[in-house]
């Protein structure tokens, strides 16, 4: 079957650490391009994984007709862009996440990549964490019933220096917004792919420690269609770091006090057991195989642009609905 001939566009702190090992591991990929901003460090990256070209223009990237797929590894804002250029040239793009800064964009990346009949994916790697797999098996098994509220909190101090290169984050033109945009949306796509479809969204953001552009702390509560409660609570406000998710029904409940790590207890039947399913090294590698199998065999990838346009639309509910409670007289 071969392998797809990959070029990375950006190469920052997660490019290095997961997505870039992954392109050159993977025995279905071949990383044959990076590109950055910054020359010298365009180069270095590539010394380090051996990579054979690399580019200070993304845009040049375009014109390399070796390249068959691109991983888009930058700040939100250049998402659409990057991605509707790619699909253009005939590339497969599977897009970090947020997909983008807005549904409009969303709509323009979909556009693009079907016009050019080429595949979509976003980076929502969580769909393939053992553990969340597992959680949607006893779910579905009715083992614990039927689900009626389920809970998420994601902590993660975030008080970068002026300098650090991840700063974009704080700004909101650049990255959509805070911590609800910047990992809530993992944990929407985990919930919508336990739960199903979102009938109702309604949201709540603060500053409760900085005085910043977007939000240092925000509140979500989703009803969903088949009448469960969630909430997803996230912050870059608390010293304590969280990743949990637990899930009650109404004849048991899931228990996962760290989403990352997979340590599971379940209890129901009047007992309790403790199950293990552990993340592998790189979490990432799963979700760049799953996008790769997909090309290769014509299929749609698991994490299409589809769903990360149904993760924009509920993100764009949970700021509306916060904005409009901040107006509210």
């Amino acid at each position: 079957m071969g392998s797809l001939k990959w070029g990375l566009i950006g190469a920052g702190d997660i490019a290095r650490k997961r997505v870039a090992p992954a392109l050159r591991d993977l025995p279905s990929c071949d990383l044959v391009s990076v590109s950055r901003s910054r020359a010298d460090l365009a180069e270095s990256f590539a010394n380090e994984f051996g990579v054979p070209k690399w580019f200070a223009d993304w845009r040049d990237q375009m014109s390399d007709d070796e390249i068959e797929a691109v991983y888009i590894a930058t700040p939100v804002y250049l998402h659409a862009q990057q991605t509707i250029a790619a699909a253009k040239a005939g590339k497969h793009v599977l897009c970090e996440k947020p997909m983008g800064l807005s549904l409009r964009e969303c709509d323009e990346m979909i556009a693009a990549c079907q016009a050019n009949n080429v595949k979509l994916g976003i980076a929502y790697y969580r769909r393939f964490y053992p553990a969340a797999i597992r959680a949607k098996e006893i779910i579905d098994s009715g083992e614990i019933g039927k689900v009626s509220v389920a809970q998420i909190n994601a902590f993660e101090f975030f008080d970068p220096p002026a300098d650090d290169p991840r700063r974009w984050l704080l700004d909101k033109t650049r990255s959509g917004g805070g911590p609800m945009i910047d990992f809530g949306c993992h944990r929407v796509e985990v919930l919508m792919n336990l739960l199903g479809q979102i009938g109702r969204v309604e949201g709540m953001t603060s500053n409760a420690a900085f005085g910043r552009e977007v939000e240092d702390t925000a509140l979500a509560l989703l009803h969903f269609e088949n009448g469960c409660c969630a909430t997803i609570t996230v912050s870059h406000a608390s010293i304590e770091p969280r990743d949990t998710l637990e899930i009650y029904g109404t004849k048991g409940s899931i228990h996962i006090p760290v989403l990352n790590k997979g340590d599971m207890t379940v209890m129901s039947g009047g007992t309790t057991r403790f199950e293990q399913h552990p993340t592998g090294v790189n979490v990432h590698e799963p979700l760049i195989e799953d996008f790769t199998d997909a090309v290769l065999n014509r299929r749609e990838p698991t994490i299409s642009g589809h769903v990360g346009r149904e993760v924009n639309l509920v993100i764009e509910q949970i700021y509306g609905s916060a904005l409009a409670a901040e107006v509210r007289p």
